[in-house]
């Protein structure tokens, strides 16, 4: 039995050839002609000839010709490797460069966005455009590597099947950390199919839901809605959303039964009024990438009372761990569940034992959905991801690795799961997990910037909002307006802060470091 995250696509196009796989506006593809395009996809990559696990490049919004390079990389054997299309050039830089992407899809807009970075990416020798124009091109001095979508797809059959095996590396998700850049975090084909049989199997997932794809495919989390429908052979509708009522409006027009989403997108549209028939149509809607407000859960109840709430908690390392049954929603409204299908997961305090009832320690991850560590960054990977301690495995020598989250939580008397804090600096803003340090370098780019410090404080619809304390050789108001301008070229919109402060001096403690602590308690309030 094939183990390969793109089998779960073939299997569909054997079982229901002729039911629908995607929704794109006004168009409908069903699983045959899916899996045609994507074998047509997989045919272009192997004609380039590079080996096997090459990296994949895909910098789109969500399309039809999105999931076909995801699929058809894969199916080629090599490496897919999903970018935000929110991201701004030196942001694509990082990437690219990081793991070596060999092949970037990408549409005529974005690559003009690119065109001052794509010669210093000396591993790039294909870019594949949907929208090819032969007279947009002509003038890039890298015009010799782009080629028209439709030609690199309708190269003749390859005559040469790759190798392909479980343990072989499916995709590279990039991930902020609380300092630096952001890490791409590696998954085996293995890794994504597991953990795709898991969720539809907790959720239920049948050949006749309708999954709402609203979340960026960049998030193990949006790109599990492709997987966990190739599951069951449903449905996933494309969208990209510019407001939340675009959101409901989606779900009513293509009468989606499965809605995935992370708080802020929450409590903005239950704020809306929505249409009648999506409390007919929705079977299910989940949450992951931070709490649920209570007051948005009540009135979702409310609104959909016929609906299966699924409160959820993963990370990109270990894509998803825990979830909370719809019938524990109102009797432990605030928990985070219990582990998954095919996961375990201990809570270890810092004398490495598993802690009690109540007791708070660090949530740890063991099971077959843990990811291969941090591409490329030894360091990184040895900090997250180690072995249990032996006291918890009967003593016994385990060389198994688990991911440690970083996350405090605590563990009721029954076993249920509850979000305590964050053991680091991470901000956590509309569902994004963003890196103050990687903020603080490109304020400290700006000529009339002296210092910065970025932090997260607490907001009602964002969960947090970015605020960034400066010290700046220029006039306060000015350089506060400016860098707020400069920002908004260098980062995308989820990584701008909502309030810069230009002060006279950054406060330090008795190490000469910046106080954090002392910002934080600052700014803390500014949102209330």
């Amino acid at each position: 039995m094939s183990y390969l995250l793109h089998s779960l696509l073939f299997n569909q196009v054997d079982l229901r050839p002729e039911h629908t796989a995607l929704i794109y506006k006004q168009e409908q593809l069903d699983y045959r002609e899916l899996g045609h395009r994507v074998s047509n996809f997989a045919n272009g990559y192997a004609h380039t000839s590079l080996p096997k696990g090459s990296r994949v490049g895909v910098y789109l919004t969500k399309q039809v010709e999105t999931v076909c390079a995801f699929f058809g990389t894969l199916t080629g054997g090599g490496c897919m490797v999903p970018i935000n299309p929110v991201l701004k050039a030196d942001q694509v830089q990082h990437i690219m460069l990081d793991c070596d992407v060999s092949i970037l899809v990408t549409s005529l807009a974005r690559l003009h966005q690119l065109a001052d970075i794509i010669e210093h990416c000396p591993h790039l020798i294909r870019i594949v455009l949907v929208d090819f124009n032969a007279d947009k091109i002509k003038n890039y001095r890298f015009a010799d590597i782009i080629v028209d979508w439709n030609e690199f797809c309708s190269t003749a059959n390859s005559t040469e099947t790759p190798n392909i095996i479980e343990t072989d590396l499916a995709a590279i998700f990039y991930t902020s950390g609380s300092t630096g850049k952001p890490k791409g975090v590696v998954l085996t084909h293995h890794n994504m199919r597991v953990g795709a049989e898991s969720v539809a199997e907790y959720q239920c997932n049948t050949e006749h839901d309708r999954i709402l794809a609203a979340l960026p495919f960049s998030f193990d989390y949006g790109f599990s809605q492709l997987t966990t429908a190739m599951v069951a052979g449903a449905s996933v509708i494309l969208l990209d959303y510019l407001l939340p009522k675009d959101v409901i409006n989606a779900a009513d027009k293509y009468q989606a039964t499965g809605l995935a989403g992370v708080p802020p997108l929450w409590m903005q549209i239950t704020k809306l009024k929505w249409p009648a028939s999506i409390q007919e149509n929705i079977r299910y809607i989940t949450n992951s990438g931070g709490a649920m407000p209570q007051t948005t859960l009540s009135i979702l109840q409310e609104r959909l009372p016929n609906t299966d709430i699924y409160l959820m908690y993963g990370l990109t390392e270990a894509f998803r761990s825990t979830y909370l049954p719809p019938d524990q929603v109102n009797i432990r409204p605030t928990s985070m569940g219990k582990a998954i299908p095919n996961a375990e997961i201990f809570v270890i305090n810092s004398n490495g034992e598993e802690c009690k009832p109540e007791e708070v320690g660090e949530l740890v991850h063991r099971g077959p959905l843990v990811g291969q560590g941090y591409w490329n960054d030894p360091q990184k990977t040895a900090e997250r991801y180690k072995p249990l301690p032996a006291s918890i495995c009967d003593g016994r020598t385990v060389t198994e690795l688990a991911v440690w989250s970083g996350d405090s939580v605590k563990k009721d008397a029954e076993g249920y799961l509850y979000f305590v804090s964050r053991t680091d600096e991470m901000i956590k803003t509309s569902g994004y997990r963003v890196s103050p340090t990687e903020i603080e370098e490109t304020m400290l780019k700006l000529d009339y910037i002296s210092e910065a410090v970025a932090m997260g404080v607490p907001h009602a619809e964002l969960g947090q909002a970015i605020v960034v304390a400066a010290t700046s050789n220029s006039n306060a108001d000015a350089a506060t307006k400016s860098a707020m301008a400069d920002l908004k070229k260098h980062l995308p919109p989820y990584m701008l802060p909502q309030k810069i402060a230009i002060l006279e001096k950054i406060p330090r403690n008795a190490n000469g470091k910046f106080d954090r602590k002392q910002l934080y308690l600052q700014f803390e309030n500014s949102f209330k």
